[in-house]
């Protein structure tokens, strides 16, 4: 399963869903789904997700596992 810190990192930056929706061109509730981890995003979008919250793809989306961090 893939795991990510997109709610944080977004938190980080004062971005609400929509925000954060707009600068990678998709809706808030495709934001949501990926917080949640209902939705898992292409690779296209997990770079601009990463390039619009300034962070490495690595630290945002990982597999379930390979985290010793994990939360």
């Amino acid at each position: 399963m893939l795991k990510n810190r997109v709610k944080e990192m977004r938190a980080r930056h004062s971005l609400t869903q929509s925000d954060l929706g707009k600068q990678v061109v998709v809706t808030r509730q495709t934001i949501a789904f990926i917080e949640k981890g209902e939705f898992s995003p292409s690779i296209t979008l997990s770079l601009k997700l990463a390039k619009a919250l300034q962070v490495d793809v690595n630290e945002l989306f990982w597999l379930e596992g390979e985290k010793e961090d994990e939360k």
